[in-house]
């Protein structure tokens, strides 16, 4: 498995836009998606809704996988 950032497309709000990410954070953001029974879109948009303008949505991502898994 190639640990460079894969670019994958997101839907949010109804609009595209593509994040890349390792793939390890793919796999987890997807595990936690879903164990929550959710869709990967809405999540992203959740994820999304709450960060702040001062961080990207990748990192965002990062941020939440780790906090998930720390808690």
């Amino acid at each position: 498995m190639t640990t460079r950032p894969q670019k994958h497309s997101l839907t949010l709000h109804g609009h595209r836009t593509s994040v890349s990410l390792e793939p390890e954070f793919w796999q987890a953001f997807n595990e936690i998606a879903r164990a929550r029974g959710m869709a990967l879109n809405a999540l992203a948009a959740e994820v999304d809704e709450t960060r702040g303008m001062d961080r990207g949505l990748a990192s965002a991502i990062r941020v939440y996988v780790l906090n998930h898994y720390r808690a």
